[in-house]
């Protein structure tokens, strides 16, 4: 997909459903790009996450470039059965090959450009279709750009909070990311799931009321996240990928993504 490509799925305010396969195949990707470079992906309090509840958004900080990888990563696994959605910017989408070559938006990504007014309306036109669709999850990252993981206060973006204002009853989720040295030669992706928000009527505050409420919540789950990284107990962690798998992993993988079912892994979970 070229650049004018990317650019007009942008200006068309279209939002596709991902497509299954190619979410698997993604997956694979995903595994295999992270796997090469980190020792382990590792979730806590996973259990925090309503899996029912509607319309679901999930908003993260921004560590790093391999964020948004990274959450795609974790929604297909301890999510599998939900439609993900999350923006990423238009000028990320065309320099990246592999996204092009899958189809970025058949994998649940869309286009935004983040340097413009016009991407705020495009993120809040989309958001509300994404959230007004059974079963979907809205995934993103309201800072302005990537900031290290112990920086307060944590400020976001107001784009997220007037989502909000134009939505009822709804469930917003933090999670924090951070990428720590442990014990091995490859760093460990280590993610923490805050409290639960459950909104009765967004409508009932200001956007700005819900940007900081939100921020505030981000901060705790860093916190909490930071205090589990210090201890370096993978116990407190349920382990998502570990390095690269071996070579019968990649195929069983591979025969899921390409008919479409549903991967299970070893332990009986599945993705």
């Amino acid at each position: 997909m070229t650049r004018t490509q990317v650019k007009a799925v942008r200006s068309s305010g279209e939002v596709k459903a991902p497509s299954r396969r190619m979410a698997g195949l993604f997956s694979i990707y995903l595994r295999w790009r992270l796997g090469r470079r980190f020792n382990c992906v590792r979730v806590a309090n996973v259990g925090r996450i309503p899996p029912q509840a509607q319309p679901l958004i999930l908003f993260a900080n921004h560590a790093s470039w391999w964020d948004g990888l990274t959450a795609m990563l974790l929604a297909q696994t301890i999510l599998p059965e939900r439609d993900h959605y999350a923006p990423m910017d238009e000028e990320v989408l065309a320099r990246h090959g592999i996204l092009r070559s899958l189809g970025f938006f058949s994998a649940g990504f869309f286009a935004m450009d983040q340097a413009s007014a016009r991407g705020a309306a495009q993120l809040l036109r989309a958001g509300s279709a994404v959230l007004s669709r059974e079963g979907s999850v809205l995934w993103i990252t309201p800072e302005r750009e990537a900031q290290d993981v112990r920086k307060r206060p944590v400020v976001f973006r107001p784009e997220l909070g007037a989502l909000m204002t134009r939505m009822g009853r709804l469930t917003c989720v933090p999670v924090a990311m951070e990428y720590a040295f442990w014990d091995e030669k490859l760093p460990e992706i280590l993610i923490n799931i805050g409290e639960p928000l459950e909104i009765g009527d967004g409508s009932m505050e200001e956007a700005r009321t819900w940007t900081n409420l939100l921020s505030y919540a981000t901060a705790a789950t860093l916190d909490e996240l930071a205090m589990l990284a210090i201890e370096r107990d993978p116990g407190a962690f349920e382990t998502v990928l570990s390095g690269t798998g071996g070579g019968y992993e990649f195929w069983k993988r591979l025969g899921c993504a390409l008919t479409g079912s549903i991967y299970y892994h070893g332990n009986g979970s599945r993705s």
